[in-house]
């Protein structure tokens, strides 16, 4: 399946990049980087490399994207299935980027992976801590499905893909 969105995780040595982010969805949580598919013409490698850029101003091409597979969720009260790419790019452990950087989009920063890691860091969205240690350790690919009442997680189902 073409989902319209896409999100990656920018990885170097034990750190990834996340983006507090100013506007909906996620506003004022840490997230991955990531968005909309202009067209259904444009591939979701082609989108997550665009918005790479767009955001952090970080160029990488094709060979470094790491597909990891899909998030879906189903939201109350809308009721409707939506899901995104799910993508991971690691960087030298050289590559220099300072942060934090502000975008327009929200605020860049390094963070370690245990501190994204916490459920219990009500800074970070919540359903990443519960698939960001496969997305950057775990060589395969997962569908992972979020339901959510409102704001609220009640749950995350993870299946090989």
């Amino acid at each position: 399946m073409n989902y319209i969105f896409t999100l990656a995780f920018i990885k170097k040595n034990d750190e990834v990049l996340m983006m507090n982010r100013y506007n909906q969805p996620w506003k004022g949580m840490w997230n991955g980087v990531g968005g909309k598919r202009l067209s259904t013409d444009e591939s979701p490698q082609d989108c997550i490399i665009r918005e790479i850029f767009e955001e952090t101003e970080i160029e990488i091409n094709k060979d470094q994207l790491v597909d990891k597979g899909i998030v879906t969720w189903n939201s109350e009260p809308n009721v409707y299935k939506q899901g995104m790419h799910l993508f991971l790019v690691e960087l030298p452990n050289d590559f220099e980027y300072q942060t934090p950087k502000m975008t327009s989009e929200g605020i860049l920063q390094w963070k370690k992976l245990d501190w994204i890691n916490d459920k219990e860091n009500l800074g970070v969205s919540y359903n990443i801590p519960y698939f960001i240690e496969h997305v950057v350790k775990d060589k395969r690919r997962f569908h992972y499905h979020c339901t959510f009442k409102g704001n609220n997680l009640l749950d995350v189902e993870v299946f090989e893909l």
